[in-house]
């Protein structure tokens, strides 16, 4: 059996969130119970991917360099938890005005998540996001969306939510939920 897939947004989900962008490793810094929420997920044969939008890139405010050392920095607190590395990271590295079809709440990442996992469909995978950006691209692919409270989660609740979102307060939270409904 193909182990289940579990798509995760970055800043203000799994680190913390800053109006004035995450710019470096030292400015990376995990929300607590996000990397062993992950690490549970992969322990329990989950495909985890993350896919963020980066508009810090287009702005100059960080470079692919920085960009890499904060992966590098998360995959490093992963493999101290125990886990195996996500099975894939995807960025959009555009301003919001740059017209592309890979920012959220386009669905073009998700998309090349699709390609690159050889997937057929993404009906029902979770999508796990602080913002309504992150939940109407899953919804755009069918995704289930869910929504966590942290980051700019808390004010995202206020909204108007896509029919039949999930709503946590955190990551970990989340997760629980996930792998009761699956055992």
């Amino acid at each position: 059996m193909t182990p289940s897939l579990v798509v995760l947004d970055r800043d203000g989900v799994i680190n913390r969130d800053s109006d004035d962008f995450v710019k470096s490793a030292a400015e990376w810094i995990p929300i607590e119970g996000s990397i062993e929420a992950i690490a549970r997920l992969k322990r329990e044969g989950f495909q985890v991917a993350v896919v963020t939008n980066q508009s810090g890139l287009a702005r100059g405010y960080f470079d692919e360099f920085d960009l890499a050392a904060m992966h590098y920095k998360f995959l490093g607190l992963l493999e101290e938890a125990g886990a195996d590395p996500v099975d894939l990271i995807l960025y959009c590295p555009h301003g919001p005005d740059d017209g592309c079809d890979c920012r959220k709440p386009k669905a073009g990442l998700l998309h090349e998540l699709q390609a690159q996992l050889g997937l057929s469909n993404l009906h029902g995978v979770w999508m796990i996001g602080d913002s309504l950006r992150d939940l109407q691209a899953g919804q755009a692919c069918g995704m289930q969306p869910v929504l966590v409270k942290t980051g700019k989660g808390e004010k995202t609740s206020a909204s108007a939510l896509p029919e039949g979102s999930l709503v946590f307060d955190d990551l970990s939270a989340a997760v629980c939920q996930l792998l009761q409904n699956a055992s």
